[in-house]
């Protein structure tokens, strides 16, 4: 590397990375009448440098949930804190949160260098800095190659995966992503699942990601929250995946297959009918 990255935060026991506490949130009606509960008392803690999977059915409050961790959605009751502060407070100091949607959602006009660029300049990166940071994370996606092509030049795959390496190149303290790898076939979408594990090994970041996928969920996670059907969405289930080691390359093994079908199970029990893959 030509500078430095700032070392992986060590986990802290005291202390969570994400705190929600008793989350509600209601959308209202038209007119103010009626209205839609989306989270009814939701809680739960992430440590640093930990990936959870939020899973559950369509309408159960999951991107909601995103939204809230983001600051995009300040219309809730409850707490939310990032290492012990207001979320507000700790992102009007600096804290770094990047979202990863389901669309790569890349400037069809700006090369991929140039896209990284932007979000540095945004998130004000010395720009000494700029070339090594996109060089880094392009070649951890496989894209180096690619820097200088037009978004609209590339498949689907690769464009989110650039969209991957967009987000980690402001080096976030947190990375939301919202089913990221839905719309792609599933032999890409492992590939990227793959790629995703590779850059997070190299940052530590802490994810929160959101799937309808058991698979997925098993894959990347070291722990899944499955939550109830909307309306009123709740988390009902937790499944820790730490016994299944990192890194994740052997995933038809029986340990990852059976801990796949006890995520599938919880699925069904929740409404949801599972994807198999």
């Amino acid at each position: 590397m030509t500078y430095p990255f700032r070392p992986p935060a060590p986990v802290q026991a005291a202390m969570s990375q994400i705190s929600l506490t008793d989350i509600h949130k209601q959308f209202p009606g038209r007119g103010g009448a009626g209205g839609w509960k989306a989270l009814d008392g939701v809680s739960f803690d992430i440590a640093t440098g930990e990936i959870v999977g939020l899973l559950g059915p369509s309408g159960c409050g999951k991107s909601t949930l995103l939204n809230i961790v983001a600051g995009l959605d300040d219309t809730y009751e409850g707490t939310v804190a990032i290492q012990g502060k207001p979320l507000a407070e700790q992102i009007g100091q600096g804290f770094r949160v990047a979202y990863v949607f389901q669309e790569a959602r890349l400037m069809p006009w700006r090369t991929l260098r140039e896209n990284i660029e932007f979000v540095l300049q945004a998130a004000d990166f010395p720009r000494t800095e700029w070339a090594g940071r996109i060089d880094r994370v392009l070649g951890l996606v496989e894209l180096a190659k690619f820097a200088d092509f037009f978004p609209l030049q590339l498949s689907g795959g690769m464009q989110q995966r650039a969209s991957i390496a967009r987000a980690f190149a402001i080096e976030p303290d947190i990375l939301l992503m919202d089913e990221p790898f839905s719309a792609l076939d599933e032999l890409t979408a492992r590939r990227l699942r793959q790629s995703l594990l590779t850059i997070w090994s190299a940052f530590r970041t802490t994810i929160l990601f959101v799937s309808h996928n058991a698979f997925e969920s098993t894959f990347l996670g070291d722990r899944v929250l499955v939550m109830s059907p909307g309306p009123g969405g709740r988390i009902r289930e937790e499944i820790s995946l730490r016994h299944i080691k990192r890194p994740r390359d052997y995933e038809d093994t029986a340990l990852f297959v059976e801990s796949k079908r006890v995520v599938e199970s919880l699925q069904r029990h929740m409404g949801n009918r599972p994807e198999h893959h």
